[in-house]
């Protein structure tokens, strides 16, 4: 397990801690509209020098020019799990716009069946656990998964799911149907061989702000004795504390405030985020992919290099640091993902 600091040059204050609290603890998530027609499905590729092209790509160090090679071929699918309120359903939608921004295929993010760009912590972690398994089914590859506030709780949740946490089995559900599918197993597109929905990883998974005040809710009480513990089924995942964040109960001195951890081989990291960034805005980063400045800072990043976002203009360096660790994760699986998936057709044929 590894803790990282982050501290950039503090330029933005704090908001009101007044503010905060009504704006955290008000309002619900909202419906999201049902559109019938299904986002495309994974590409199959049937170019071997591009093939060649995502085989030769470094997973530590994506460049943008690697990013454009990726985007022709498959890609996993992203779940963004937003927030319970209102301002933080919205700040996932603009990280969705980031993610596109950078070169990540909208349709690979956005919800198949509604074509909203997140799922909400309402729905049931059974229901998404199910949907995670449909989607390997289908794609060949492993999905990633980022919560923020309440959404990373469910995160966690699902993660559990899939370890057979609460049940010995899990359905798999269909993200165009109302309805759970009648099996309770997959066939592993990499083996052929069929195999339960238990036990089943996602590529990568990272939760910004969980906890807190959103443990107080009937729905989340199972989290309170192992929020912070981190099974198997995903096989790296990056826990995103804020440095005080008065929502999610992250201050100095707070015995409650434990980092996350592995109970087997999962790979944990904890990130801490200085305390002037804002536990409900954070995710507001779609204009970052805009500004051709920062746009090359998030690129060039490489966690733990001691990159400093304090020479970027505006008020990008109150976001860009979480932005651009979370890209760096995505792009690094996304290729590992894309690569693993080519060499097992090969060595099938």
């Amino acid at each position: 397990m590894a803790t990282t600091i982050l501290h950039p040059q503090r330029t933005t204050s704090l908001l009101p801690l007044l503010f905060v609290l009504l704006v955290t603890l008000g309002g619900c998530a909202s419906l999201a509209p049902v559109v019938n027609t299904p986002s495309p499905a994974t590409p199959i590729l049937r170019d071997r020098a591009l093939e060649d092209r995502i085989l030769a790509i470094d997973p530590l160090h994506v460049s943008p020019q690697d990013v454009a090679t990726l985007a022709s071929g498959p890609a996993p699918r992203i779940m963004l799990l937003h927030g319970g309120i209102y301002p933080v359903h919205l700040v996932m939608e603009s990280f969705g716009g980031f993610l596109a921004g950078m070169g990540y295929p909208e349709g690979r993010i956005r919800d198949p069946a509604t074509n909203e760009w997140s799922y909400s912590p309402y729905d049931t972690p059974r229901r998404l656990a199910g949907i995670v398994a449909w989607t390997y089914e289908h794609d060949g590859m492993r999905p990633m998964m980022v919560g923020h506030s309440q959404g990373g709780l469910y995160v966690v949740k699902i993660l559990k799911e899939l370890a057979g946490q609460s049940a010995d089995s899990i359905p798999v559900w269909n993200p165009f149907n109302k309805e759970a599918d009648a099996r309770t197993t997959i066939s592993d597109p990499l083996t052929g061989r069929e195999r339960p929905v238990v036990g089943l990883s996602v590529a990568y998974a990272s939760v910004l702000g969980a906890g807190g005040w959103a443990l107080v809710l009937p729905h989340q009480w199972d989290n309170l004795a192992t929020l912070r513990r981190i099974p198997d089924t995903v096989e790296d995942f990056t826990g995103y504390f804020i440095e005080v964040d008065l929502f999610a109960w992250s201050f100095p001195g707070n015995p409650l405030d434990t980092h996350y951890v592995a109970t087997g081989t999962a790979h944990v990291r904890n990130v801490v985020l200085p305390a002037v960034y804002n536990h409900v805005m954070l995710p507001n980063t779609e204009e970052l992919a805009q500004n051709l400045q920062v746009r090359n800072w998030i690129n060039a990043y490489v966690p733990d290099s001691g990159a400093d976002p304090s020479i970027l203009s505006g008020d990008a360096a109150s976001r860009a640091l979480w932005a651009a660790d979370v890209w760096y994760s995505i792009k690094k699986h996304w290729a590992l993902e894309a690569q693993r998936l080519i060499k097992v057709r090969r060595e099938a044929k």
